[in-house]
């Protein structure tokens, strides 16, 4: 890994790669967590939903009947 690749990783830059923010966990020893960044987030899931905005148009009956 470059010295500016481990620089942009360390500023939270978003020119460092996955790859590279991997390797650095890995040295730290806190690699073990990225399973917990996998993990399924059920209220981070409801939070984004409740975030979207609602639909404001209505069908009317009439429209759909054949």
């Amino acid at each position: 890994m470059s010295v500016m690749t481990l620089r942009n990783v360390e500023k939270g830059g978003m020119g460092g790669t996955l790859g590279a923010y991997a390797a650095v966990l890995h040295v730290l020893g806190l690699d073990g967590d990225l399973d917990a960044v996998a993990a399924v987030d059920t209220l981070g899931r409801d939070l984004q939903d409740a975030a979207l905005p609602q639909s404001t148009r209505t069908r009317s009956a009439s429209r759909w009947k054949a």
